[in-house]
């Protein structure tokens, strides 16, 4: 069985994006197969495009990492989810077309309430947050919890998963407007780091030496402010350097303080540890975004075929929350 699809493809001399047809075949075993209606965009579509992320060799070469929509096959093996489900799921690549074939691990169902849009925001953003922060960073109710970069995706639903689970939320982003927003959304104290250094805004706050758990996506100069801010024990995880990935560090305070200092890219783990991360936030997170305490925080929808202005807005960084791709 083969089905035809639309999807973006990259030209290899100049980069530019253009919609393309080919057939995709029906699912493998563990696998499901998904009519999409809407795609998140993420910031490793960019480094792909730019050539400079490729995708593993066993992943799809399209850009995509999560997706919302129907199911219209399954795999061998697979009992979870049957034709005309509606479904969230990361992707292994292949998320910017109309069909998509995604491990049944990796799916999710979509929260009453939520439109395509939202859902498709939320597998890269949930599976992120979950192993950096609760897994890798091991945080506990009653943390303090410093999120960089929260005007993002990762860091809109961030916020609201530390509030969610117990934890008190600081947090940095770029304009008064992403700060008032973010304090809406939990976080205690909001930093616009265009106007204030946040090690200085923590200090004044009274917490600083208090950030029991860092989730840092900016590095450079970042890095050793986090090692400044962190409390006793504290964990930092690093999940992008966008600010560079070399600085000159002072590690002295990393041993008095006996601070963790980690990272991670989640594509580059297994299929059997994604899994593990889907279950436990089906138990842990899932019901609030049931009841709505937590909610994906959409800032625009851009049709498929509009994907390059997409890419163009993302790289502005004025959204607040994800951008998607409407199929």
């Amino acid at each position: 069985m083969t089905i035809e699809r639309h999807y973006v493809a990259i030209n290899e001399e100049d980069r530019s994006l253009s919609i393309a047809t080919d057939e995709i075949g029906a699912p493998g075993a563990g696998e499901v197969l998904i009519d999409v209606a809407a795609a998140g965009l993420n910031r490793a579509d960019l480094l792909q495009r730019a050539g400079l992320y490729p995708p593993p060799e066993d992943a799809s070469p399209i850009m995509g990492l999560e997706v919302a929509g129907t199911v219209i096959g399954v795999g061998e093996g697979v009992s979870e989810w049957r034709e005309g489900d509606t479904i969230c799921a990361l992707t292994h690549g292949g998320g910017y077309a109309t069909k998509a074939i995604a491990p049944v691990g990796q799916c999710f169902p979509v929260p009453e309430g939520l439109s395509m849009a939202e859902a498709a925001a939320l597998p890269e953003a949930l599976l992120t947050v979950w192993h950096n922060i609760f897994q890798r960073g091991a945080m506990q109710a009653g943390d303090k919890v410093l999120i960089h970069g929260g005007a993002s995706g990762i860091g809109t639903l961030g916020v609201q998963m530390v509030s969610a689970m117990g934890g008190e939320v600081y947090t940095t982003a770029g304009t008064p407007e992403k700060c008032a927003a973010l304090r809406e959304l939990g976080a205690t104290l909001a930093i616009n780091y265009r106007e204030q250094d946040f090690e200085q805004a923590l200090a004044e706050a009274g917490v600083n030496n208090q950030m029991n758990v860092i989730l840092d996506m900016v590095g450079g100069d970042y890095i050793q402010k986090n090692i400044n801010v962190a409390a006793p024990e504290g964990r930092i995880v690093n999940i992008a350097f966008m600010n560079g990935f070399q600085a000159e560090v002072n590690f002295a305070l990393l041993l008095m303080k006996r601070i963790s200092l980690t990272g991670s890219t989640l594509r580059a783990q297994s299929f059997a540890q994604k899994t593990v991360m889907t279950a436990e936030i089906m138990q842990h997170i899932y019901p609030h975004l049931r009841s709505g305490a937590i909610k994906p925080v959409v800032d625009r929808v851009f049709e498929l075929a509009d994907v390059a202005s997409a890419h163009d807005y993302m790289q502005s960084g004025a959204h607040m929350g994800k951008i998607i791709l409407s199929t």
